[in-house]
């Protein structure tokens, strides 16, 4: 069976293609390494900004399968919340933008009206989602329209205010580093 395939597979039933490839009859168990490092670099590089990190935040805990943020940042006694998801492939590119906002939206819902709310998309800085972020360079500049620069500001200095806008950025293919969206020009 080709990668695409699987791909696609894994996109209709909505996991990401590691684990459906990792839950396939002889595999072992799902590992989602990837995602948990950059979970881990979210949190370990917003720290220096004075946030703190929730991995796997439960939006509905009442429900019988609750959804999660991949990490909440929250900021001065949390009048700043960042909801930030971790995508490693874009599969299905509108899923995930769906998926941010619909979070995002969640937590405003029940924060208090003095509480700024943003998401932030981190995207693993692979060939394939370099290539899927140039070609819908619009979409991805009117969904995601803050400065990564501003973001990345944001994460390590205290004194930087959350952009207002939702923004995104890459993760280093190794998970080691986060780094700003060089955003091609839109016609």
């Amino acid at each position: 069976m080709s990668i695409e395939t699987l791909a696609a597979c894994a996109a209709a039933v909505g996991v990401q293609l590691a684990a459906f490839i990792e839950a396939r009859p002889g595999a072992d168990l799902p590992r989602d390494i990837e995602h948990l490092r950059r979970q881990e670099l979210v949190i370990a590089s917003a720290s220096p900004g004075g946030w703190l990190g929730q991995p796997e935040f439960t939006i509905d805990p009442t429900a019988d399968r609750s959804r999660s943020i991949d990490v909440l940042l929250s900021r001065d006694q949390g009048r700043e919340l960042a909801v930030v998801e971790v995508v490693d492939l874009l599969a299905d590119g509108g899923a995930a933008l769906r998926g941010l906002a619909d979070k995002v939206a969640a937590i405003r819902r029940s924060s208090g009206p003095d509480v700024r709310v943003s998401g932030l998309l981190v995207l693993r800085a692979t060939a394939r989602n370099r290539a899927t972020m140039d070609e819908l360079a619009t979409v991805f500049a009117t969904r995601f329209p803050a400065s990564s620069r501003d973001w990345l500001r944001a994460l390590r200095d205290r004194g930087m205010p959350m952009p207002a806008a939702d923004g995104v950025l890459w993760s280093s293919v190794d998970g080691s580093r986060l780094m700003a969206v060089r955003r091609r020009a839109v016609i």
